[in-house]
Order: structure tokens, then sequence, then C-alpha cells
């Protein structure tokens, strides 16, 4: 069995996220600059059994596309033609990024750790990935 990898793309930085091979739990993965990212994908689907993809997908709440959603569509076109081998599930992302500041802060992670945009991006992963577990009954 292979993991669903999550991604949190932005233009600047990615956060990554995974399940366990079973598919039962989701947990932060890496970040990384955008730019690396298929490349990063790719080494990983070599080393680590992948059957998806799930790529957060920005919205407004009235369901139009954000200032960021085609730099996502464009990445996914591109993840595609790179590795056409593995699917891309495209996951709603809304408030993904207000949980992951919530949650760190409940966390109790002091002020600086909560500063890191490379831990926000990855917890955002994780919410992407469980919302995407969540909605296939996993």
């Amino acid at each position: 069995m292979g993991r669903l990898i999550a991604i949190d793309y932005g233009t600047k930085r990615v956060g990554l996220a995974c399940t366990d091979p079973l598919k039962m739990i989701a947990s932060p993965l890496h970040s990384l600059h955008a730019k690396d990212t298929i490349a990063w994908l790719k080494a990983y689907a070599a080393a680590e059994p992948v059957d998806g993809f799930v790529l957060g997908m920005p919205l407004n709440t009235d369901n139009t596309d954000t200032n960021s959603t085609p730099h996502v569509r464009i990445f996914a076109k591109l993840l595609a033609k790179a590795i056409p081998e593995i699917p891309i599930y495209l996951q709603d992302e809304r408030y993904t990024t207000v949980l992951a500041h919530r949650t760190l802060l409940e966390a109790g992670l002091k002020k600086k750790v909560r500063a890191d945009k490379g831990l926000i991006d990855r917890t955002g992963a994780v919410f992407i990935l469980q919302g995407y577990m969540q909605k296939m009954g996993m």
C-alpha cells in the first residue's frame, strides 16, 4: 500500500504532509521552496510507494477562484506531466491556514516557533489531507 501526499502549494513555499501506508494517520512531512517541489516529489515517489497526491485548491467562500488558484492549477498540470503515473486529487483548502495557526497556538508553542512559516505550511497540508481522508471515508 502506498501513501497519500498532501500538497499545500504556495508560490514561495510548499508544505507537505503524508499518510502512513495504511492511510489512517496524516502527519507533517516537509516544507520546501516552490521551485524544488516537483523534483522532491519525484525523488520521494521513487523511494516510497505513493498512491496519490492531494493538492489543496484555494477557493473563496462562494467557490470562486482566489488570486492563488491559477498558480495551483498550473502546478497541477506540471506535476501531472512530471509524474503521470500518480493521480492528483484536488481538495478544498479553505480555512486550513487559519486552522494551522489555531492548532499551533492551542498546542502551546512559543511565538517564535509559531512564526516558522514552513511549520504553518506543513500543518496546513495535514488539514488538507485530513479533509480528503474524511471525504473519502478513510
